[in-house]
């Protein structure tokens, strides 16, 4: 495949990239921590909602107590500090704690089974593990051997120590602390590193919708690269403050929820588990954040269980098409939407799968201000993003400009081919895993995203679906289930599908609203027309080679990756 400037195609391949900067012309992500500690260092930085808060000058000095007791354990640059824990203020500071030292933080999501975790810990080589308490119970140390300190990511206190020596020089942080800063730790004390560009920062292990974790290796440039991208495009500072709601152990969370927004100032408030509607509601009015970040499935059951039900009511479908009066009506939806979040909302991002179109069509006539991103942990996590007054309906934005994407196709503005990225926040492959590492990368150098799409005149990417989920007809053609998703999806009823090639025949697996099913009389023998109704509804819109031959209905939700990625492999 030929390398083109941004706009030009070839025969196999095209890709979108602009104006890219250079190392000299972005800032190292730690020297902006450091000046956000010297610009706000009495200002919150990390916050537990309805719980412990922590000032910049709390967070440098958390860092500088953490960096003594890693020094005189030996640690040194490039030894791994692994991190399993709920989302808390503490696990933020537990994380800049071991980045801004140079040992390589190994972020693990809680979501794993005990047994992977002692696995991931193991394989990772980690020295230092700061976990939650309830999960240190469950968790076996001799599975871990070159474990040699574990540290409550509840309280900070030591829960195992493999010599006494060890012990020793936790027990005696404080008291080198206070000999180290007879006169207090203030902002000129603090200092980071910025000349490790190209070294390793992060292994963070993908949750994956396959079975198999792959440890993603991230460089410090990596970093840099989107913490400056999001820096100069959604510009936030001190009086600006944001909800975590993300997993912080997932790349995407951790770059948009912790890193990005520290690094500029904001306060960051962590609810500490998946919150109920109530809980995430009313955390929004007290914070009131400048930004929400999260993924389609939020904003969709939003929708569906709040919006078109006024919608659908015969007197709004007369206003709606009246002109004047729908705007009026789209605008007073729009501010009610933003008041739920808090009323500072300058946008809504979304990243992690694709948003339901009939949900964005709804969306763009409010002129709600969304924007549907597109990243994955390999890319640290961002490779296309577009503000949402420029934003093409459909698309996932544009390549950011640390970034070159393109199209495995002959026709890529026409002709669905796998995309393809290079570029500076790509990684530099799975640790201790080279045959994955050579699968993931072309002969030429670019990386291979396992996504399906199109790249318009413009630079709008458009995903089609995923290269593994794609279901080849018997007659040759390409069918991609996502897309029968989406109008499944829009069916009364239906809380959330997946389309499978059951022998030939395409299967839509259903989840659906058992309590509405129930309020409206709906009994099995109802249920069966109901679903033929479906099948038939969604079939109208569907060519004839993706058309339903058969619907199944499951009676739980579909299992998840923490960014709420359907895990399809578990239902082929």
């Amino acid at each position: 495949m030929s390398v083109l400037k941004g706009g030009e195609t070839s025969d196999m391949s095209y890709f979108c990239s602009q104006n890219f900067f250079r190392h000299k012309d972005m800032k190292h992500y730690l020297q902006s921590l450091e000046d956000s500690m010297n610009l706000y260092w009495n200002h919150p930085a990390l916050c537990d909602y309805k719980g412990d808060s922590f000032t910049f000058a709390d967070l440098a000095e958390h860092i500088e107590k953490f960096h003594i007791f890693f020094k005189t354990t030996g640690l040194k640059k490039g030894d791994k500090v692994a991190l399993c824990a709920k989302n808390t203020a503490r696990w933020g500071m537990a994380f800049f704690a071991s980045n801004t030292y140079e040992t390589v933080t190994v972020p693990i999501l809680v979501d794993f089974h005990p047994d992977s975790i002692n696995s991931l810990v193991d394989h990772s080589e980690s020295k230092i593990l700061f976990t939650d308490t309830e999960i240190w119970k469950n968790l076996d140390i001799e599975k871990m051997p070159q474990v040699q300190a574990v540290i409550s990511s509840s309280n900070f206190g030591l829960l195992y120590a493999r010599t006494p020596e060890i012990q020793k020089a936790f027990d005696e942080v404080e008291s080198t602390f206070k000999q180290l800063h007879p006169d207090g730790f203030t902002a000129a004390d603090v200092h980071y590193p910025t000349d490790n560009a190209g070294d390793l920062a992060i292994i963070n292990y993908t949750s994956g919708t396959t079975s198999t974790p792959k440890g993603v290796m991230i460089r410090y440039e990596c970093v840099t690269a989107n913490v400056d991208f999001a820096q100069r495009n959604i510009p936030c500072g001190c009086n600006d403050k944001i909800v975590s709601m993300l997993p912080m152990a997932h790349m995407y969370g951790m770059m948009f929820e912790l890193i990005y927004p520290v690094c500029s100032g904001v306060s960051v408030y962590y609810l500490g588990k998946t919150p109920t509607p109530s809980l995430l509601l009313s955390a929004m009015a007290h914070v009131k954040p400048y930004l929400v970040i999260t993924v389609p499935l939020v904003m969709e059951k939003i929708f569906k269980t709040k919006i078109r039900p006024v919608l659908s009511k015969p007197v709004m479908k007369v206003l709606t098409r009246i002109p004047g009066i729908s705007n009026l009506i789209f605008s007073k939806i729009r501010k009610t939407l933003l008041n739920a979040f808090g009323g500072k909302v300058q946008m809504i991002i979304m990243g992690g799968a694709a948003l339901n179109p009939d949900v964005e069509k709804w969306f763009k006539r409010f002129r709600l201000p969304y924007t549907v991103g597109y990243g994955m942990t390999e890319a640290a996590p961002l490779m296309a993003y577009s503000h949402w007054t420029s934003y093409a309906t459909g698309s996932c934005g544009r390549a950011i400009n640390t970034i070159q994407v393109r199209i495995d196709s002959e026709d890529p503005q026409h002709k669905v081919g796998e995309i393809q990225a290079k570029g500076l926040n790509i990684m530099s492959g799975y640790y201790k895993n080279q045959e994955a590492t050579e699968a993931a990368f072309t002969a030429d150098g670019w990386m291979n995203t396992g996504d399906l799409g199109l790249i318009d005149k413009d630079g709008n990417i458009f995903i089609k679906g995923r290269s593994k989920n794609m279901i080849l007809s018997s007659n040759g053609q390409n069918i991609y289930p996502e897309e029968i998703e989406a109008v499944c999806n829009n069916q009364d009823y239906v809380i959330e599908s997946v389309v499978v090639d059951r022998v030939g025949k395409i299967t839509a697996l259903l989840y659906l609203d058992k309590d509405l099913l129930a309020a409206d009389g709906i009994n099995e023998d109802k249920l069966k027309i109901k679903l033929e109704e479906i099948r038939n509804t969604v079939n109208s819109s569907m060519p004839s080679y993706s058309k339903i031959a058969k619907i199944e209905v499951v009676d739980k939700p579909f299992e998840k990756t923490p960014k709420m990625s359907i895990k399809r492999f578990m239902y082929n």
